[in-house]
């Protein structure tokens, strides 16, 4: 679990952590606006767009192996990264990165998925999902630090570089720990689905990661629109490979698993609003509150804390006490999303408010155990492949939207600080909705928590 967990950690990391290396990526390669965008952005595309099919690669090659190519092929890319000599080259391997990091991703949740039952997987996940809340922040600080520490001369390559040494180790002791994949499914690849997916996806992606930056151009609502069309005809792809006996990317059987559909909105809601709340805050503690990229990071550790305490404390509660605790955690992070305007001058009482924040989203770990918890562990890959996409494309969703909210109110007021404002109300309007979706879960009967197998 620790050798996976640290694979995930990894693929979390580097989505943050070269965001405070740009300036000097811009110095040292002479990178434009543009490339600085897709340096960031390469990586978040790339990974969305390939989840999916490196989840059903999983299922197909097994998801250990699967998990150690993923992982040499990521650590591959870190040391290109690194040793990048033009900007060109860098958003090249970024895109190669993401692609990588997708391979690793889903192979963790489905050994997750197929190593663990009852309290053991609940318990697997909420070390996963904390895995994740922790990476942000440690990528924002670690990020910094490296960059500052300019480690024999490497200024911004360090953020790349520093995954070598890891991935290697992970790549060592990988193939004495982790167990051995069982019997491999058949199907294929479902190369119809994937050929109208994969576009499907980054016609959405794009246009929401690099929209406001060049200013919301026409092409951008072109292919917002031209996504939604392939959404459609991916779903009718699907249904013909049902009936050919064919093998899709993402079955209606997985669909049908019970809860799986709120929770996956769920998934999408709470996430989407982690995510703007992280861009939003970071903005605005190196805005108007004039932190250094290390001090803005290290203000989200009572965040991170609070979310961390929550995801791995649950299961310790009453069985008849974890569906409800959904709604209420998401109705809280919505009633503190309201509050992050009138506090944002800054101090203890913003710190306390994300802990707050954190306390209520430190229950989507218990949401993604309920979206699970009725996937065959023969479906494995392809549910977790599928709720990773949902989740990741939420957090995607949540910062073009509320992420350009705060950027214009900000650019109109000339202050983070009244953009806050604004900006809390739309963030309390995202957690409501996830508390709304997540009642629906309360539907079902919870299964009973078992003990490991």
């Amino acid at each position: 679990m620790a050798l996976l967990l640290l694979g995930q950690f990894m693929s979390v990391l580097d989505t943050n952590i070269v965001n405070v290396a740009l300036p000097t990526v811009r110095a040292d390669l002479g990178a434009s606006g543009s490339g600085l965008q897709l340096v960031v952005a390469g990586y978040v595309i790339a990974y969305a767009v390939m989840l999916i099919t490196g989840a059903r690669l999983g299922d197909l090659a097994g998801p250990r192996r699967m998990f150690l190519l993923g992982l040499a092929a990521f650590s591959a890319t870190s040391l290109a990264c690194g040793l990048a000599p033009s900007t060109g080259w860098l958003v090249a391997f970024r895109f190669a990165q993401g692609a990588s990091a997708a391979l690793v991703t889903p192979q963790v949740m489905s050994m997750i998925q197929r190593g663990f039952t009852g309290a053991a997987r609940a318990r697997a996940l909420s070390l996963y999902s904390a895995v994740i809340a922790v990476g942000v922040v440690v990528g924002q600080v670690a990020g910094g630090l490296l960059v500052s520490a300019d480690l024999f001369g490497s200024d911004w390559r360090s953020v790349f570089l520093v995954n070598v040494p890891i991935g290697v180790a992970v790549l060592v002791a990988g193939p004495r720990v982790l167990p051995a994949d069982g019997e491999r499914r058949g199907g294929g690849l479902d190369p119809a689905g994937l050929a109208v997916l994969t576009p499907a996806v980054l016609l959405f992606v794009v246009p929401l990661i690099l929209g406001h930056e060049l200013g919301w151009p026409l092409w951008g609502w072109f292919a917002l629109a031209a996504s939604a069309v392939l959404f459609a005809a991916f779903v009718g792809v699907e249904r013909r490979v049902v009936r050919r006996g064919g093998r899709p990317l993402v079955s209606g059987r997985i669909l049908r698993a019970p809860g799986l559909t709120p929770a996956m909105l769920t998934n999408a809601l709470g996430p989407g609003s982690w995510g703007a709340f992280l861009f939003t805050t970071t903005l605005h503690l190196q805005g108007d509150l004039a932190l250094s990229p290390q001090e803005s990071g290290l203000a989200f550790v009572p965040c991170a804390a609070a979310f961390t305490l929550v995801g791995l404390t649950w299961q310790r509660t009453p069985a008849r006490w974890h569906r409800p605790l959904m709604p209420i955690g998401f109705a809280v992070a919505g009633v503190g999303y309201l509050f992050v305007g009138p506090l944002a001058g800054g101090g203890a009482p913003y710190e306390a408010l994300t802990a707050v924040i954190g306390l209520g989203l430190g229950v989507i770990p218990i949401v993604m155990t309920a979206a699970l918890a009725g996937v065959p562990p023969q479906d494995a890959a392809d549910g977790s492949g599928l709720l990773l996409t949902v989740m990741q494309l939420g957090q995607v969703v949540g910062v073009a939207t509320v992420g350009t909210l705060f950027l214009t109110l900000a650019e109109h007021d000339q202050s983070t600080r009244q953009a806050e404002y604004g900006t809390g109300w739309a963030l309390a309007v995202v957690g409501l909705l996830a508390a709304g979706s997540a009642l629906a879960l309360l539907r079902r009967r919870p299964a009973p928590v078992r003990a490991a197998a």
